[in-house]
This record gives structure tokens, sequence and C-alpha cells, in this order.
């Protein structure tokens, strides 16, 4: 493997990971977990958003999980495409992870307990919002908020249509500023989930 340490030290991309972020954790001001998302769709135009991640899973099978409406416009290019990628970007550290991977749905146990943890408010949401579609008011969807509040009381089950997206990457790079530019970066690159980690230090 490539010869690295400080912050970069370590032989698990995932606990690499996990690391920067509860560093940044300390030092952000928002949502440090805030990622942004590519897809692409189907005609292969390439879409991108800010969404929030939610667990590091690390180990040789590990992932990146986030949640979402899977009728969403994302929802619905992975759903096309099976492959998403993001940025995670931190200016108080000055670090980015890259991570471009295969994406499939967590639909699981695991997905109703993040649901379960959510605000009341925030379930209730799930319900009312058919996210990314036309909306002709404010009022429409706080009616449908009202609504659904009702017809699902204060133990909502996580609606069939909203869950999680594992991606399960082939390649990471973590990437440090340099003075002048000269930015320090390392590319853990596989062909699969099955296969080891190559590591590499790319120009910057």
């Amino acid at each position: 493997m490539t010869d690295r340490s400080g912050i970069f030290a370590g032989d698990d991309p995932f606990a690499l990971a996990q690391r920067w972020l509860d560093e940044a954790t300390a030092t952000e001001p928002n949502d440090p977990n805030a990622i942004a998302l590519a897809t692409v769709d189907a005609e292969g135009m390439p879409d991108a958003r800010m969404v929030l991640l939610k667990e590091i899973e690390p180990g040789p099978d590990g992932a990146f999980l986030f949640y979402t409406n899977y009728d969403s416009a994302k929802g619905q290019q992975i759903a096309a495409t099976g492959v998403a990628a993001f940025v995670m970007h931190w200016k108080s550290l000055r670090r980015q992870v890259r991570v471009r991977g295969t994406a499939s749905r967590e639909e699981g146990p695991q997905a109703d307990e993040y649901y379960a943890s959510r605000a009341l408010q925030s379930r209730i949401g799930a319900w009312s919002s058919r996210q990314s579609q036309p909306l002709d008011s404010r009022g429409t969807l706080m009616a449908e908020v009202a609504r659904q509040g009702l017809r699902h009381g204060l133990n909502p089950a996580r609606p069939p249509f909203w869950g999680g997206f594992r991606l399960v990457p082939v390649q990471i790079e973590f990437w440090a500023d340099g003075a002048f530019r000269l930015h320090d970066r390392f590319r853990w690159t596989r062909r699969n989930a099955a296969d080891g980690w190559d590591v590499c230090r790319l120009q910057p």
C-alpha cells in the first residue's frame, strides 16, 4: 500500500471517513454530515443535491447510508441506473471525501429503526410530501400534513415509498488542502465489494 501517515493513516477507508466526520462534527457549525449527492437519469443527464449522510458502515462490506423518498428525482434516478456518487466537504478542516459506487435500497429493520428515531413532525412530513412533484402552494402541503397527522397518529409506520439507500463504493478519495494549491490526495479503488483496495497518491 502507498505510504500514508497523519490524517490519512489507516487500512479501512470507512473507518478513516468516520474519523474525519467525527472531527468535522466538532468544528462545522451546521450539518457536518451533509453530502452533495450526484445521480444520473436514464437519458444520461446528471443531477446533484444536498442530503444528509446518516451512517457509515465499516469493514469489508462497508457502505454509506442516506434516506429519502423513493419516488423523488434522486430515488427514480438511482432506480434507473443503480449508481451514485457524493462529495462531503468541510471548510473548517479544509478536507473532503469523494465516493463513487453502486446504490441499492435499504428497506428492512434498519430503515424502520431510523424512521422511528426521527421527530414526529418529520415522520408525518414523509407521508405528506410527494417529493419532487409540482406543488401549487405551501397551504396545500400544510393541509396534507394535517390530514396525514390525523390519519397516522403519534406512531406512524414508515411509508413504503420512503427508506434508505446503501451506497457501496468502488472508489473513495480523501483530499486535504495544501499550501499553494499543492493538495494531498489519496484514492482507494476496487472493482467490487468482494475485492481488496488499491491505494494511490494523486497529483493535486
